[in-house]
């Protein structure tokens, strides 16, 4: 027996160490449990020295790519996985062995099982962003630099990370093979197309930007609250009881609703909170750039249709269009086969909101989000956008259009306050107004239904005649009467 092979023996023998984890978001998103104690995330590990992961990834990968190619019939993911494991686990036992003929001692349990996890994520998932996304108490992970991590827990606490790579170029590497690599949107990363927008494979989306950037920058966010109610917003103290019970009477009365806010500010789990109002038999259509809402893989519903854009690769056609390429407005159009009770467009960002209209005109209850300061400012967006769709659509056609079909604002803030060890950012429903048609200058007309008052928070303000019905749906209108600031009796 030779003296690697004794080590070997010492510390137990390696195909037998737990060095796999499995993912916990792997296969479907994760519902963080609400009112759980929130820590902040452990550094990286001791056990792992990096420049050695690299160099082990590096010959797994060739090793690996080498036995696919030699296959007659591809194999799969998972035949991958399971081949990728055990090369990893003989080039771990090789370069063992090596430093201990080198005399620089054996390698201990936890740096195998350590090492063997950050090659196989390097090769597999997210590499050494791949613990950060695991960790359920973090729901955004901002990247500025390799070096500059700031992660956001689920109750709003802002702390500094570890590096997530060893320089900038081995990031930018990184964000390249990992957005030609995906398994269910793979998309383009270069100097000629500087961004990239990837849905990863766990669920969570990454945005990411380099070579038009000082430094390569990323924002990843994680999807915590999936399986979310306008209760559970009331006990985050996201809303009041009031703006809750409004909201469900809105949402079961098929008002249409659009959610603004600043990135970040929580509108995609509003979305999903109010979505849990819809009638599990109602058809549904989603709309996304990529998969965000999850409507179809929480089994609330049982017809959601999900729609996810795809980029186009290339040059520009004669029709300024890249091939492959896939829009939200074209996704829009085409669900007019479908049958659908309720449209739910993730982002509103240009002229799909034409085609988020004529959906609206054919049928009631939508639901969008878009980025604005406030609610009134949202309005003025969404007229913009509409008129991207072409010369045909002037402001004033865009103003009556929106004001016939759109009837609430549900705006959003979030403030960032210092707290001890780092900042915690808060989320709340701020206003909502109904929106009407109104005068001939601007083509519509707005009501603060609620108004934020001093401390942050949406109060009752002043409430249109035919949002008193919305009581037979679930709204409390007594409790909004007794607050409201102007007029109304009960």
């Amino acid at each position: 027996m030779t003296e690697a092979s004794r080590n070997l023996t010492e510390y137990g023998e390696l195909s037998r160490l737990p060095l796999f984890s499995q993912p916990t978001n792997g296969s479907k998103p994760v519902t963080a449990k609400l009112g759980a104690p929130v820590t902040a995330p452990p550094p990286s590990g001791p056990h792992v020295d990096w420049p050695i992961v690299a160099e082990l990834r590096a010959r797994a990968s060739e090793q690996l790519s080498q036995a696919v190619a030699s296959e007659p019939s591809r194999l799969d993911k998972a035949a991958q996985q399971e081949l990728g494991r055990s090369i990893v686990l003989d080039l771990i036992e090789s370069a063992m062995a090596d430093d201990v003929d080198a005399g620089r001692g054996a390698w201990s349990p936890a740096r195998q099982q350590a090492t063997a996890q950050a090659v196989f994520d390097s090769l597999f998932r997210l590499g050494r962003l791949q613990p950060l996304v695991d960790n359920d108490d973090i729901e955004n992970i901002v990247i500025v630099g390799h070096e500059n991590v700031l992660l956001e827990l689920v109750d709003g606490t802002l702390v500094d990370g570890p590096a997530v790579a060893d320089s900038d170029q081995e990031l930018i590497d990184f964000l390249v093979f990992l957005a030609s690599r995906s398994e269910v949107n793979a998309r383009s990363f270069s100097e000629a197309q500087p961004r990239l927008h990837l849905r990863l494979d766990g669920g969570s989306r990454l945005a990411a930007a380099a070579w038009v950037t000082p430094r390569p920058s990323v924002v990843i966010r994680r999807h915590r609250l999936m399986q979310v109610t306008l209760d559970d917003l009331v006990a985050r103290e996201m809303m009041t009881p009031t703006v809750a019970s409004f909201l469900r009477g809105a949402v079961r009365a098929r008002r249409s609703i659009v959610v603004a806010g600043a990135q970040g500010a929580g509108k995609t789990t509003l979305v999903r909170a109010l979505c849990s109002e819809i009638d599990a038999m109602e058809a549904i259509g989603t709309f996304e750039t990529e998969y965000e809402l999850h409507l179809h893989e929480l089994g609330r519903h049982k017809v959601v249709h999900a729609w996810e854009a795809r980029p186009g690769s290339g040059e520009r056609g004669p029709d300024g269009r890249q091939a492959g390429e896939f829009t939200l407005d074209e996704a829009l159009v085409d669900s007019f086969r479908f049958n659908l009770s309720r449209q739910i467009v993730g982002e509103v960002r240009g002229k799909e909101i034409w085609a988020m209209i004529k959906a609206m005109e054919s049928g009631t209850g939508s639901i969008s989000t878009t980025h604005a300061a406030d609610a009134v400012s949202a309005v003025r967006k969404l007229v913009t956008c509409a008129m991207e769709a072409g010369p045909h659509v002037t402001q004033g056609l865009a103003a009556s259009k929106l004001a016939a079909t759109v009837d609430l604002i549900v705006q959003l803030s979030m403030e960032t306050t210092a707290v001890p060890g780092g900042a915690q950012r808060t989320r709340r429903v701020a206003e909502i107004i109904a929106l009407a048609p109104g005068e001939k200058e601007v083509g519509y007309a707005t009501t603060h239904v609620f108004r934020v008052d001093a401390s942050g928070i949406a109060v009752p303000d002043v409430l249109p005649d035919e949002y008193r019905t919305l009581a037979q749906y679930g709204f409390d209108l007594a409790a909004y009467l007794s607050t409201q600031r102007y007029g109304g009796q009960p």
